[in-house]
């Protein structure tokens, strides 16, 4: 039986009633007071409709998330979701409004606010063991570069490219990125101070921007890859740029035109993708619900995606 043959991929009440299940596990909550004991379904209301006895209010388990105000019928934006989470390398937006019948406006829209789901806004130090005080783990730390950073003319090496800074926590399996207008020393390291515990152990390569922040932590080893050297026992950086090549394939293969304004949610959308993965027992359809609990208090307009 096919993933999307579900019946909330293809009916409105069902998806209204799988949301609600994801987002109402305790029974229905009013959007505006947060009362939850005299809520009543509204007869002959639009799909989905309460009403709160205590403060009078009407609602939908929409109210509040990144689907508000959406005329995209709740269905679709439930296949959507699952298109996005079970594709490794991303879905582009041409391919989501050819897929459901939607205009390439819609569907860019549409892509934006489920990335915007995906952020995880985690502040938590990467680096830890298992939440032992004191223990701390291995976090690997490197860049890449994708496209060309607005209004620079092309030049040698990464300098006219977009940056990205990614740290890796490799005994939780995740990963953190975000986006940096520059490599210098003194843009990464309060970024790096930032996310990860003293305690851990940072592994890069020789560059020399981890030079100095390195002694910030318990330990920081090098590989050096300009003598060829890759691996040294556990020392390495193989597994951050394991994660790269699947990120640059998908921003080049898939994701072809993208502006740096908009770069944060496509990290968003890969990192969310690689923090729950197989490997760490988060199939398709678990991914894709995971992406919903993530709706909750993020409205995006369509103005604020096209300028952020």
């Amino acid at each position: 039986m096919s993933a999307l043959s579900a019946a909330f991929f293809h009916d409105e009440a069902a998806a209204f009633a799988k949301l609600e299940s994801l987002l109402w596990s305790d029974g229905p909550v009013c959007a505006d007071c947060g009362g939850m004991g005299r809520i009543t379904a509204v007869k002959g209301g639009r799909m989905g409709l309460r009403r709160c006895g205590d403060c009078k209010k009407q609602f939908t388990v929409t109210v509040g998330t990144v689907f508000e105000s959406s005329h995209v019928k709740l269905h679709l934006w439930l296949q959507a979701a699952h298109l996005m989470c079970s594709s490794k390398k991303g879905f582009s937006a041409h391919q989501l409004h050819r897929t459901l019948g939607v205009t390439y406006k819609t569907a860019w829209f549409m892509a934006h606010r489920l990335r915007e789901a995906m952020r995880d806004g985690s502040l938590a130090p990467m680096g830890g063991i298992n939440g032992m005080p004191g223990a701390g783990g291995i976090v690997e730390a490197d860049e890449t570069f994708i496209g060309r950073e607005p209004g620079v003319p092309k030049a040698r090496a990464y300098h006219h490219k977009m940056k990205v800074l990614s740290l890796l926590d490799r005994d939780a399996g995740k990963v953190r990125s975000v986006v940096v207008d520059n490599i210098r020393p003194e843009t990464l390291r309060p970024i790096i101070e930032a996310n990860i515990l003293k305690e851990a152990s940072l592994f890069t390569d020789e560059s020399s921007i981890y030079t100095k922040v390195g002694a910030s932590f318990a330990d920081h080893q090098m590989t050096t890859h300009g003598a060829k050297e890759y691996v040294r026992g556990i020392v390495h950086t193989n597994t951050v740029e394991g994660y790269f090549s699947v990120f640059e394939r998908g921003m080049k293969g898939v994701y072809q035109h993208r502006g740096k304004q908009h770069l944060h949610r496509y990290l968003a959308e890969f990192d969310f993708r690689y923090n729950n993965r197989v490997k760490l027992g988060c199939g398709d359809l678990e991914r894709a619900d995971r992406a919903l609990w993530g709706v909750v208090g993020k409205r995006l307009t369509y103005r604020l995606a096209q300028s952020d």
